[in-house]
């Protein structure tokens, strides 16, 4: 199997539950969402939480597996998961990178402590970012402070910086944002941000609108705004030429691509998946799953299995994935995927 195709990264849903912001747009924690009351309807639980014995099984059989990094989870706040600092113990003893997915807030410790125990361990840290003034991103993660986000990110950033001229080694800092109508009037902004704070990257998706509330956030609405989309798209590139990191290098832009006008509905066919024979994802209770769509809805590219009674080497080989794989682009939910892109 070639590099390109060669399963290199798990996410694990550690901990869901668990977080101290609730932006607008999230499936477990927006002030919109009943997934949580649903939950303990269905099941009974309030709070699904992985077995740190789960991890160290995952690690182990990632090791063996030649998989190259593991995300905590991105649903919910890694860095509130009581067994985080062991899974970077963990990371350094198996030589598994960490990709981690924070909100910025650093709970519980500094942003110094946090960075000594990150770094080091850590390809890839994305820091959620929906605006480059106050109003606009405390509207969407609610219960953030958008000065205290940026104090964090300049520590976060110098103790980085710091760490890479001592050791050689370098992780890579951020931006991961939310596409939507009421934050990417402020892109080009948020580009110059990163650049004057010396942030790596921005990345982000398209909204998934887990809610009706939401619906019209979305920059594949109409074809007024997907037209809107396309000029923010133009002015965050010529943000990109203007403003630079101190080092003087660009920030890195990914998925930030125009949008063609019905691609709420279907996106081009040569669009390909990110995620399939690459990633997998691993919820709390072992269930695993091909991608990161919305859980109610990838339930419907079928049955993966879960870890605790199968192995990763088996979902990948099992006749439900590779039928996956032979046939992603005619399946509903991938035809209008956020996640596909022209080049993976």
């Amino acid at each position: 199997m070639s590099k390109q195709n060669k399963l290199w990264r798990i996410t694990l849903d550690t901990n869901p539950e668990d977080c101290n912001l609730h932006c607008i747009m999230c499936e477990e924690h927006s002030p919109f969402s009943k997934f949580k009351e649903e939950l303990f309807k269905k099941t009974g639980i309030k709070r699904r939480l992985m077995k740190f014995e789960l991890v160290e099984r995952i690690f182990d059989e990632a090791a063996r597996s030649g998989v190259e990094e593991i995300i905590p989870s991105t649903m919910g706040e890694p860095l509130l998961y009581n067994g985080i600092e062991k899974i970077f113990d963990l990371s350094q003893k198996l030589n598994i990178k960490i990709n981690l997915t924070t909100n910025g807030t650093f709970p519980k410790k500094s942003v110094e402590e946090w960075a000594k125990i990150i770094i080091p361990n850590t390809t890839d840290m994305k820091i959620s970012w929906n605006g480059a003034t106050a109003d606009t991103s405390e509207k969407i993660m609610t219960n953030s402070n958008f000065h205290k986000a940026l104090e964090n990110i300049e520590k976060l950033v110098a103790f980085r910086n710091a760490y890479f001229k001592k050791t050689g080694y370098f992780c890579r800092i951020t931006f991961q944002l939310a596409f939507m109508q009421n934050n990417m009037h402020e892109l080009a902004d948020i580009v110059k941000l990163a650049a004057e704070t010396g942030v790596d990257r921005m990345k982000g998706h398209h909204l998934w609108t887990h809610f009706s509330e939401i619906e019209n956030l979305s920059m594949k609405a109409t074809k007024k705004s997907v037209a809107q989309w396309n000029k923010y798209v133009k002015q965050a590139y010529e943000a990109q030429e203007k403003y630079r990191k101190p080092n003087g290098d660009k920030v890195l832009l990914e998925n930030i691509i125009p949008l063609s006008d019905n691609e709420k509905t279907e996106v081009p066919e040569t669009y390909e998946c990110p995620f399939l024979e690459r990633e997998l994802w691993i919820s709390a209770t072992g269930k695993i799953s091909p991608c990161c769509a919305p859980d109610n809805l990838r339930q419907s590219l079928g049955d993966f299995g879960n870890i605790e009674t199968t192995t990763i080497q088996g979902v990948l080989a099992s006749p439900v994935y590779r039928g996956l794989v032979e046939n992603y682009k005619g399946i509903e939910l991938c035809k209008s995927c956020n996640m596909r892109k022209p080049e993976c």
